[in-house]
């Protein structure tokens, strides 16, 4: 099972969270299309591409020669449904660190 960290790790970098927006713009977006004008080889982004679906966030289905990539919306919910979990304990412990600040005790 892919873990929240894989999740935000494949996302952390620049030229990845690129990519997941250019596949969710176009549907079935290939590594060729989606080189296009960045600075890294076609190369380079099919390794990218590979990060990103061992993270559970692209899957790729073949169409002739080429894998064409889409967006797999579930992980991207899960992680943001994790984040916010973690959001709102947060706010709970910074309410209580507030209660006991404005208390003076």
């Amino acid at each position: 099972m892919t873990t929240e960290l894989e999740v935000l790790s494949a996302l952390a970098d620049p030229t990845r969270w690129e990519l997941m927006d250019r596949i969710a713009a176009g549907d079935g977006a290939t590594a060729t299309t989606l080189a296009e004008g960045l600075p890294v080889s076609r190369q380079a982004i099919v390794k990218h591409l590979g990060v990103l679906e061992r993270a559970g966030l692209v899957t790729g289905r073949r169409a002739g020669r080429e894998m064409r990539y889409s967006v797999h919306i579930e992980q991207l919910d899960a992680t943001a449904r994790w984040m916010a979990a973690a959001a709102r304990r947060w706010d709970g412990r910074l309410a209580a660190i507030k209660a006991i600040a404005e208390s003076g005790e």
